[in-house]
């Protein structure tokens, strides 16, 4: 696939508009909050993270000002703690769970997370130490939020560990697939940063089956440990996709994190086909970039989107429109091969299909007509399938098949997590829940180690 190259400008006077939306907690803020925490025994908070963390004991170190303490806790339980304290659906999960909901508002879990790896960040702390080295060498295939999880979990147990990454910098989906202004790439630096301080090498710009072999890995490593992530958006399959002012929403949202935006959106009509987190974050970047308007165009409704209830209720902040029951027939453009418009099908949903979401029909002689300057495709990502049969794991249209427990493929030295395994589903394919399963994975292998003639 041919993906537009978006021409590098300065921000400058664009750069306040990718600041940070969220300031965080000052002091006083996060002294108050942390002594409303109850610090329940059977927590129901602690049951709802996906990663485990021990939130009121990370709580009442905030209390105490122990704020070293109160880091490590999070980040030994989640390696992207950092990370997700600004993008988790906490509403949906810790924050969800707080027996304070009740009788008056959660603890603000997510914003104490934050201040408490703020504060190990602008304090440059080195967290954690590699562990003994035991001998064993692990190749772990992508650097994002699975494979950094993986590789650190590993290095503290003792095992010699190398990231093979295809992009100029780890990080993964942090680094480069969630917006400046709720994601700044300083974040997720520190805490590829937090992973290479344990002697973990990281190999960045290597394609694996390109770069290095396959073979090589096999041969070189005693593990592996797939966490490669998604690949591209796909094609919408309509006519004029290859149109001047068409984006793939990935690109788009990466070139927006390193610096290379497009001078084609200030003052323009945008339209963004999807309406999932990457349609809203393509969306939201729009406005930051000066579009005028702002088109979400998804062709069920609001209630089968798959972005989370804050994205959705952040765009409509940002003044994003939403057309429901819309989808695109083909894309207009003039004599120069520009985008002038988008002609759209009126939909109607039938019957569920295997996700559970109704099916949406096109309803026959409804076509119109959308003026607009510039289209940007967010309906999902397609797999590393290439890569995933050069391995020769078994999958299912690019969703490698693993043992449930272990995480190990159909060849048994070759473990997976994160999006390589995540089938659809809302909510299924979290940052936090790539890092949990990173971890997981790192202690499947420690056991298989551990465990009298079967280190061979």
């Amino acid at each position: 696939m041919t993906i537009k190259k978006i021409p590098r400008i300065s921000l400058t006077h664009l750069e306040t508009n990718f600041q940070e939306v969220d300031r965080g907690l000052t002091n006083q803020e996060a002294l108050e909050e942390a002594n409303r925490c109850l610090y329940c025994y059977d927590a129901p908070c602690i049951k709802a993270c996906p990663t485990g963390i021990d939130i009121p004991t990370f709580i009442k170190k905030i209390a105490s000002g122990n704020l070293l303490g109160s880091a490590k806790t999070i980040m030994s339980a989640n390696p992207v703690g950092a990370s997700c304290a600004r993008v988790c659906p906490t509403e949906e999960l810790c924050e969800g769970a707080c027996v304070l909901n009740h009788s008056t508002k959660p603890i603000m879990i997510g914003n104490l997370q934050r201040f408490a790896t703020d504060w190990a960040i602008h304090n440059d702390k080195t967290l954690f130490e590699p562990g003994e080295r035991n001998g064993k060498t692990i190749a772990v295939i992508g650097g994002g939020p699975a494979g950094l999880s993986a590789a650190r979990e590993l290095a503290r147990l003792g095992y010699d560990v190398t990231i093979f990454e295809a992009a100029e910098q780890a990080g993964g989906l942090n680094t480069y697939g969630i917006v400046s202004f709720r994601l700044p790439q300083k974040i997720s630096f520190w805490e590829v940063s937090q992973v290479k301080k344990l002697n973990v090498k990281i190999r960045t710009n290597t394609v694996v089956g390109g770069d290095i072999s396959i073979q090589e890995l096999l041969d070189s490593f005693d593990r592996i440990v797939l966490a490669a992530g998604m690949a591209h958006v796909p094609n919408l399959g309509i006519p004029g996709e290859d149109l001047s002012g068409v984006y793939d929403a990935i690109e788009f949202v990466k070139a927006t994190k390193s610096g290379q935006v497009s001078e084609d959106f200030v003052g323009k009509r945008v339209v963004v086909i999807g309406a999932g987190n990457t349609a809203i974050d393509g969306a939201t970047c729009s406005v930051r970039l000066g579009a005028e308007n702002v088109k979400i165009l998804y062709r069920r409704t609001q209630e089968e989107m798959t972005a989370y209830d804050f994205e959705y209720e952040f765009a409509k902040q940002d003044g994003v429109e939403f057309r429901w029951l819309t989808a695109p027939k083909r894309i207009i453009g003039d004599e120069d091969g520009r985008v002038t418009g988008i002609e759209c099908l009126k939909m109607q949903l039938g019957e569920p299909e295997a996700d559970g979401r109704r099916r949406p029909i096109a309803i026959p002689g409804s076509e119109y007509v959308i003026p607009v300057d510039v289209v940007i495709k967010a309906i999902g990502q397609t797999r590393h399938l290439e890569l995933i049969e050069q391995l020769g794991l078994e999958h299912d249209s690019g969703v490698v098949k693993v043992n449930q427990e272990t995480l190990q493929t159909s060849n048994p030295r070759i473990y997976a997590c994160g999006d390589v395994i995540f089938g659809k589903g809302k909510g299924e394919a979290m940052v936090v829940t790539a890092a949990q399963q990173g971890k997981n994975a790192a202690h499947a292998i420690h056991r298989q180690f551990s465990t009298v003639g079967t280190a061979h």
